[in-house]
């Protein structure tokens, strides 16, 4: 009951969260951005937040259990991702003031790219929120003994409410909490109990073979694909750009971003190390989504069991509100409004409701597809792939190539998400290498051929592009 009553406090906490911050919404850029000025505390905590989700939380403890110390990579690399997106791109990105990635390509190439563009980060980014949904049913389920489905719908629909209600101020705000909760949960409680409850390192040594302390025993293919994958989906990634948009200065993203990539980092280290002692403890767990919340029933007492699955809820709500508001905006503003002409006559209030309207029909489409799917780093990794190899190319090609144009663009993502979705089915093994290397290969050659037969990008786009690119430099 004290269990319980912990996460009953926690998730009316969120929705109160919500509810009061929706009076700090005024406009669309307050929905989607939070009017573009959080600070670096606010910046770089909900920025560690929305990247260290279920699949990082669950997944990482789950792979540190199934592979030791090398079960750590997939959230090592996704701070790697972060690291880089702050440092290399974080600067022009919010130089150009956007919401959505599509809005960039939209500048560079055309409409054309910014409608399939738009209809592939959609995709990701509710994928991402499904992720979260089914680590959050996971954790619930196997704690509290309800029914799977009954658990991801109570969790998301506290997403799916304070989300709504505030938009990224809400999800601001709550992402502080949940990274404050997480950061005493994990480094401060399970990490501590689990190497107690194994005599420590020197125990844990003694009770597991050597390869669990091996950096490589998961798999150099496994390790390569996990940073193509994920490095390269951060950098391109509108959950990562609309919250780079919410920055109030170019400095505060580059270096409170870097910043929020070393904790994550450390987080990666910390999971491995709870699923290795939890290999110990708990030799037979039959799937590794439920090693994290076997740990907690096993080594805390009630109260602190409570509060570090809230520390684990955390993890989980903070990716999912962040990616959910991304998959909104993204239909909002590079489907919808690309498709069809927004009245004219419409208001600013008009904008944000209709925001908060894409919000809550993604959001229970969301929590419906998450019933159908099980796996969480299964799900993750095809969302990665697909965004990856579609992408990446046109983007960072869009960035540093003039030569390439609308033609070469669209190529490049019906060609890279045809062969990474092509060779994941034939090769029947979604974690593979191969899939992502292959897309961005046909991705790669498809951009710089096409383009090259046919016209350069008019000289006016390209003055317009260069002109937004360099706007606001000195802000």
């Amino acid at each position: 009951m004290l269990d319980l009553a912990v996460l009953a406090l926690y998730f009316a906490g969120m929705m109160a969260i919500g509810w009061l911050s929706r009076k700090s919404v005024r406009n669309e850029e307050d929905f989607a951005v939070a009017g573009r000025r959080l600070g670096p505390l606010l910046y770089g905590g909900t920025m560690a937040a929305v990247v260290l989700g279920g699949a990082s939380t669950v997944g990482g403890i789950g792979l540190g259990y199934a592979h030791g110390l090398s079960g750590m990579w997939l959230v090592v690399a996704i701070g790697c991702g972060v690291i880089l997106v702050s440092l290399a791109f974080a600067a022009p990105i919010r130089r150009m003031r956007l919401y959505t990635v599509g809005e960039m390509l939209d500048l560079r190439y055309g409409r054309q790219a910014r409608l399939m563009t738009g209809t592939v980060m959609a995709i990701y980014t509710l994928l991402l929120c499904v992720v979260s949904t089914i680590a959050c049913g996971s954790v619930l389920s196997t704690i509290f003994g309800i029914d799977r489905l009954v658990a991801m719908a109570i969790g998301g629909s506290v997403v799916v409410v304070y989300s709504t209600l505030g938009g990224m101020w809400s999800i601001t705000l709550t992402d502080i909490v949940q990274f404050a909760i997480k950061t005493i949960g994990i480094f401060f409680i399970l990490v501590p109990v689990a190497l107690y409850r194994v005599n420590g390192f020197e125990g844990l040594s003694l009770s597991l073979p050597a390869s669990a302390f091996s950096l490589t025993s998961i798999g150099g293919d496994a390790i390569a694909a996990y940073f193509v994958t994920y490095v390269f989906g951060l950098v391109i990634g509108q959950d990562i750009w609309q919250r780079i948009a919410t920055a109030r200065t170019e400095r505060i993203a580059r270096w409170a971003g870097a910043a929020s990539g070393l904790y994550c980092v450390t987080y990666g280290v910390a999971g491995a190390v709870i699923g290795m002692c939890a290999k110990v403890l708990l030799p037979h767990i039959a799937s590794r989504d439920e090693v994290f919340s076997s740990m907690v029933l096993l080594a805390l007492p009630p109260g602190l069991s409570g509060l570090v699955t809230a520390a684990a809820l955390a993890a989980i709500m903070s990716t999912a509100s962040g990616t959910l508001i991304a998959s909104a905006t993204v239909v909002d503003k590079d489907i919808i409004d690309t498709l069809r002409a927004r009245p004219a006559a419409a208001s600013l209030r008009d904008d944000v409701n209709r925001s908060r309207l894409f919000l809550l029909v993604l959001g229970l489409a969301a929590i419906a597809l998450a019933c159908v799917m099980n796996d969480v780093v299964a799900a993750l990794t095809i969302a990665y792939d697909i965004l990856v190899g579609g992408l990446l190319v046109a983007i960072i090609g869009g960035l540093f190539w003039r030569r390439g144009n609308i033609q070469g663009a669209l190529a490049s993502m019906v060609c890279g998400i045809g062969v990474t979705i092509g060779t994941m089915i034939l090769g029947g093994d979604i974690y593979a290498s191969l899939p992502i290397f292959l897309g961005i290969g046909a991705s790669f050659a498809a951009f710089f051929g096409v383009s090259l037969c046919f016209a350069a990008p008019s000289s006016a786009r390209l003055d317009q592009w260069e002109r937004r690119l360099a706007a606001n430099q000195a802000a």
